[in-house]
């Protein structure tokens, strides 16, 4: 049954639903998965694109390309953990946004995607186009707004790397897409259309977001949905529900983490696999819960499950979420039979998981996306 804003009756907001959403700790020791099997080479056939010699596509695969609508900004991450953010005594420049992210780390894994959003016409905005392209996204649908800046967050690191944000955006140039700046052509050809909320919360991108999606499923695509709940930049923790929820029963799949099950669902024990079905709306095919390092929980209508994560020592969590997205939506693309499949479907989330875990080892989110080659090497050792 889809959870609507209102539908339930719940008692107050979360604890969680402060200043900004923190995740957990990327401290995991885990050593296989729900069910004892073994996992070999052979087994774990993930699907990549090939690639030339020069680091270059060696051809355009429209039929499984995954299209991601959002944002795209410049993140300034702490060179030091654990201090406040005018404590620190340095940043590093990093580009991010979560869409993108996704964009780029599909393609990292040898995947088809592109990039749809607004940047400022500022140095920023010109150098995160160049790094999608330099990453082999298409950016045909990146849009240059000479009246506003490029989005800039800057995010602050507890000792065991996870973050706070700050943003700087009154307005940026990602709020200002409209409806009539969209590149059809590409949306139309996406295989898989991902998104998230923040393009949520504001005209005129609203509007544009609300359409994009439309015009992707009425094109056939798979509607593939990450909230990545960023309270600060809500009015309000009410409105972030009713936003959030308001396109829930349009996605196909859903990814969310505990927080934001605990956020959604005003309280309520996001362990508990009562409190989730709530919200899978009767068209979803795949929810997935992500638990930081304790991997993830997978739900269908046909079965369920988890797939343990991987130990590793975190640095930094930004980019974590989008990583395991892109890690899940890359193997999608290729063979969209994974959602009736429980062991393929497994397969594919431990490789997921695995971008995830990698993706924490290093500073930023883009710069820290994992290839193909790391994700199966940690993959390997870890069920060796």
């Amino acid at each position: 049954m889809a959870l609507h804003s209102g539908a339930f009756c719940f008692h107050g907001f979360p604890t969680v639903a402060h200043e900004s959403l923190r995740h957990r700790q990327w401290v995991v020791k885990s050593s296989g998965f729900l069910r004892s099997r073994v996992v070999s080479k052979s087994h774990l056939k993930f699907k990549v694109k090939a690639f030339s010699g020069d680091g270059g596509l060696v051809e355009s695969n429209d039929s499984s390309l995954v299209v991601c609508f959002g944002e795209m900004l410049i993140d300034f991450v702490p060179t030091t953990n654990g201090l406040s953010l005018a404590e620190a005594p340095a940043f590093k420049k990093a580009p991010g946004g979560a869409p993108a992210n996704v964009a780029v780390g599909i393609a990292r894994l040898g995947g088809s995607s592109a990039f749809i959003g607004k940047v400022g016409a500022d140095e920023f905005g010109y150098m995160l186009a160049d790094i999608l392209k330099e990453n082999n996204v298409s950016n045909e649908g990146m849009l240059f707004d000479p009246g506003a800046r490029t989005a800039l967050a800057f995010v602050t690191l507890r000792n065991d790397g996870e973050r706070e944000f700050m943003f700087y955006r009154n307005p940026s140039a990602d709020m200002l897409l409209q409806e009539s700046e969209l590149n059809y052509d590409l949306i139309k050809k996406a295989k898989i259309f991902h998104y998230g909320s923040i393009s949520l919360i504001t005209e005129p991108c609203k509007s544009a977001h609300i359409a994009a999606a439309k015009a992707a499923k009425d094109a056939g695509a798979v509607l593939s949905y990450d909230p990545n709940l960023r309270l600060p930049l809500w009015p309000s923790a009410e409105s972030a529900i009713e936003g959030i929820l308001s396109i829930w029963d349009i996605a196909d799949i859903i990814k969310v983490s505990e927080e934001e099950i605990n956020f959604l669902t005003r309280g309520e024990d996001p362990f508990d696999d009562a409190v989730v079905r709530k919200l899978f709306h009767p068209n979803l095919k795949l929810l997935l819960v992500t638990e930081g390092p304790g991997g993830c929980r997978y739900y269908t209508k046909e079965f369920s499950g988890r797939v343990k994560g991987l130990k590793v020592d975190a640095i930094d969590t930004t980019g974590a979420g989008d990583a395991f997205v892109a890690g899940i939506l890359s193997q999608l693309a290729t063979d969209l039979s994974l959602l009736q499949k429980e062991d393929k479907l497994r397969d594919a989330l431990l490789f997921a998981n695995a971008c995830g875990a990698l993706t924490v080892m290093e500073r930023g989110a883009i710069p820290a996306l994992p290839d193909k080659d790391a994700v199966l090497n940690a993959i390997f050792k870890t069920v060796s």
